[in-house]
């Protein structure tokens, strides 16, 4: 098989056949990146070159799906970076929770499985149980958003191995899922989240009205371009005041960096300006 690089431009034209076919932008992710997916899949089926690995993709439209959940990055498990999330329930849910309006709405962007969205499903419940105002949890909109249909799906039946749970605090693990494994998620915890195919490069803006909107560890994939494009559009999603918490392997640079307010650099929270 050649060396994946190409001069001659075949990935280029390979991901505008990608582009234009499945509607799905990889042209703007980091090229290395997009480079390493793609070859793995051409060693899996033999393709000589990335003609012959395009050629494929038209005659055999099941490996679409294999090479797009190549692409889509779906590693992850409940409460990831516990700090984040003890920073979240303690700083940011009670100032969103001040806030007037009906609903106080989250989006969980690049949810992947869903384990980011039942951990903020988790905070806004224990946090509203604290305060003996559980009563009030229909206030609580939760949208989660994620390109692959078969994560999706994983996400919506809410059922993971003990592996999920290696930093998932025990009184959590105990009071929202079920015992034995596989640990499904409780239908009260369930119902808040409601999940949604969506692609974070397409130009439609699939939510909006947000108070607190998390993208962790998704955006590391993206070209600059399409990052300042991504964090324009969160920038539009998030309501004035409204906080975004991205990966710690993540940062907002140039233009991106002048749309938002620095919160904590130490566990990636920002802002959105209160006019």
């Amino acid at each position: 098989m050649k060396e994946a690089r190409d001069p001659a431009g075949g990935l280029l034209s390979l991901a505008e056949q990608i582009a234009r076919e499945r509607g799905v932008a990889v042209g703007s992710y980091k090229q290395g990146c997009l480079e390493r997916r793609i070859a793995a899949r051409m060693r899996a089926t033999g393709a000589a070159d990335f003609d012959a690995y395009a050629g494929m993709l038209r005659a055999n439209p099941a490996e679409y799906d294999e090479l797009l959940d190549a692409l889509t990055i779906n590693v992850t498990h409940l409460f990831r970076d516990a700090d984040v999330w003890e920073a979240v329930a303690a700083r940011v849910l009670p100032e969103l929770w001040a806030m007037p309006g009906p609903v106080i709405h989250t989006w969980v962007a690049g949810c992947a499985s869903g384990e980011e969205a039942y951990t903020v499903a988790a905070l806004w419940h224990r946090f509203l149980e604290e305060r003996g105002e559980l009563r009030r949890i229909g206030r609580v909109r939760i949208t989660a958003t994620d390109l692959d249909p078969d994560a999706l799906a994983r996400a919506v039946a809410g059922r993971y191995d003990r592996e999920a749970f290696r930093q998932t605090p025990q009184d959590v693990r105990t009071r929202y899922f079920s015992p034995s494994e596989p640990h499904v998620v409780v239908p009260e915890l369930r119902r808040r989240i409601t999940f949604v195919r969506s692609d974070l490069l397409a130009t439609a803006q699939p939510v909006t009205s947000v108070h607190l909107l998390t993208c962790r560890n998704v955006l590391i994939y993206f070209d600059k371009r399409a990052q300042d494009a991504i964090f324009r559009r969160f920038r539009s999603a998030l309501v004035p005041g409204g906080y975004l918490v991205v990966g710690k392997a993540e940062a907002l640079l140039g233009e991106s960096r002048r749309l938002f307010d620095a919160v904590d650099h130490s566990v990636r929270f920002f802002r959105r300006p209160a006019p």
